[in-house]
């Protein structure tokens, strides 16, 4: 007879993978970031949530995630995994370049933030040691929401993204020292001195070295001993081994296990490895940082929030508030502009996981008081929530602040007279650029506007025919000689300036060709209906590389192959056109391109 199976047991694993199928298609189509979806699943299936009502209705359980330390220990893996994919982005060299944000910016960021929040917290708390924790608590970010939302808006390579990045990385590395000093102060461990606190900083040093002088001795040899077997199984369960060694090293140190995890990332950056291991990683970093969301979320006693709703508010406002004017201002001399700056306080002015941590090792030491470190808790969770309406909000600010921004006088030269035959190229970014060089190299002439002044001046300064100015503008439209220009050409990415630009253009010149490139059909037939001769949809044309790559690999004749790509490409925009709301329009273009 079959042993009884406890289904209790598989419970939490059940509902988390039941939130997650719901959630991230659920916030997907709404076009929310899932990270928001997890944190109120958190909440509401959390103890403070629907596990409130399991005194009176016991069947809530089966709908309550009941373990949050449980969770919390497994939700520690998503932050190490998270660090360990972005240590395999960078490098040393990398790293040593930006050595000057990570201890110089993000040193200070730390200190200032900490001395202001601290001076706030001593009127409530009224003892230095209490006050000190909980403004070096609050100063700290959260690595584990705010690196997810700058990837979520490809915007961890921008100077927000660098300069965000590198206070988080000095501040993950400040916590080790924090969560010692707090266990030298606690009362109840007189055993613990001085001399221990300066033992355990070596011990971690000495972790540290270990990792990276191993790390470059046994990792190559390791995956190439690995990938010899072209077992993906092996390989997989090599790279789990690899996350987890280094990061328990790390714990067992007393660092955190994600500063391990990343140190081997960027160890494995340095090998020919680092994609396979990246691919391999990902499912695994996508649902344990769902686990930590969820595990933030279950923090959130809304009960305790109502409790006093204005008071948290209150504070949890001038805690973003000051953090985020001191990195604002903090930013400037490290070579951020204003925009860039907002965008960076509003991104680490809410609180962050470790703070979290850290307050509950201090009310379990008796250094901070037990009613202000819940109240603080729910500030910090509160803030952490907020963040993704925050790095929307910076990057609302931050673009208005660069509209206002003087320019570089090498980009407010005015476009040259008109030439006859030019194309009008709209938006000068890798697929700009790319279409300018083929222009170039069947000597057709161009010009290149573009809306981003540091990209103007960039490819100004390399003799490129590239202009600042809003091409939805009729005025600066023509100032671009668009009543002589052969043709204009869109690589924008959002299609509400697509279709602005289209309009201009439209108005201004009837008979102009238009060609635009289109995120997907949908948009390709959208874009049809407002005018364009030719939509080019990404998703299509990416599919039709492939194809033409797949058969000429396995040889099919070139000519054959070529022939029918044009064919199916024409299919396609043939079925796009039939598709448009306004038939009448393309039955005017067809009439223009016979009249030519």
């Amino acid at each position: 007879m079959a042993a009884a199976i406890d289904l209790h047991a598989y419970q939490e694993p059940i509902l988390f993978l039941a939130t997650a199928g719901i959630v991230v298609p659920l916030f997907h189509r709404l076009k929310v970031s899932p990270v928001l979806g997890f944190l109120a699943a958190g909440a509401l299936l959390g103890p403070f949530g629907l596990g409130r009502l399991m005194p009176s209705y016991p069947w809530v359980d089966w709908l309550t995630f009941t373990d949050p330390e449980g969770t919390s220990r497994l939700a520690e893996f998503g932050v190490v995994f998270l660090l360990f994919t972005i240590g395999i982005e960078l490098s040393w060299q990398r790293l040593r370049l930006l050595r000057r944000m990570v201890f110089g910016f993000g040193t200070l960021q730390v200190v200032l933030c900490t001395l202001a929040l601290s001076l706030f917290a001593y009127k409530s708390v009224a003892t230095v040691t209490a006050a000190a924790i909980i403004g070096i608590a609050l100063a700290l970010s959260s690595t584990a929401i705010v690196l997810p939302v700058l990837a979520e808006q490809r915007r961890l390579n921008t100077s927000p993204g660098r300069a965000s990045f590198s206070a988080l990385l000095f501040q993950d590395l400040a916590v080790a020292p924090i969560l010692l000093t707090i266990a030298v102060l606690d009362i109840r461990q007189p055993e613990v001195t001085t001399l221990t606190l300066v033992t355990s900083l070596l011990q971690a040093a000495l972790a540290l070295a270990v990792i990276v002088v191993l790390g470059r001795i046994v990792l190559r040899p390791f995956f190439q001993m690995v990938s010899t077997t072209k077992s993906p199984e092996l390989f997989m369960a090599a790279c789990l081994l690899v996350v987890l060694v280094t990061s328990l090293v790390a714990a067992a140190s007393g660092l955190s296990m994600a500063l391990g995890a990343f140190i081997a990332g960027i160890l494995l950056s340095e090998t020919e490895y680092r994609r396979a291991v990246d691919t391999t990683i990902q499912p695994f970093k996508g649902l344990l940082l769902g686990v930590f969301f969820v595990s933030v979320g279950m923090n959130l006693d809304v009960v305790r929030f109502l409790e006093a709703p204005l008071t948290i508010l209150g504070i949890a406002t001038l805690v973003v508030a000051v953090k985020s004017v001191i990195i604002f201002w903090l930013s400037r001399p490290f070579g951020l502009n204003a925009a860039e700056a907002a965008e960076t306080g509003l991104l680490l002015g809410p609180g962050g996981e470790f703070a979290l941590v850290i307050l509950g090792s201090a009310m379990a030491a008796g250094l901070v008081p037990g009613e202000a470190g819940q109240s603080l808790l729910i500030v910090t969770t509160l803030t952490m929530v907020a963040i993704p309406f925050f790095a929307r909000l910076g990057r609302r600010l931050s673009r208005r602040l660069e509209k206002k921004r003087p320019l570089d006088p090498a980009i407010t030269v005015p476009p040259p007279p008109e030439e006859p035959g030019r194309v009008i190229v709209a938006g000068y970014g890798r697929v700009g650029q790319l279409v300018g060089d083929m222009l170039q190299r069947h000597k057709v002439p161009y010009l290149a506007i573009d809306l981003d002044p540091a990209r103007v001046a960039e490819q100004r300064r390399a003799g490129k025919p590239v202009y600042f100015g809003d091409g939805s503008y009729p005025e600066f439209l023509r100032a671009c000689g668009i009543e002589q220009a052969r043709a204009l050409v869109i690589t924008l990415d959002t299609p509400s300036a697509i279709g602005a630009l289209v309009a201009a253009a439209r108005q201004e010149r009837s008979d102009i060709t238009i060609v635009s490139r289109a995120r997907d059909d949908k948009h390709a037939a959208q874009l049809y209906d407002l005018g364009v001769d030719d939509a080019v949809p990404e998703t299509i044309e990416a599919s039709l590389q492939l194809s033409e790559a797949v058969l000429t690999d396995i040889g099919v004749p070139m000519g054959l192959v070529i022939a029918s790509i044009h064919e199916r490409r024409d299919e396609f925009r043939e079925v796009l056109k039939k598709n448009t709301r306004n038939p009448e329009r393309i039955e005017f273009r067809a009439r223009r391109t016979v009249g030519k």
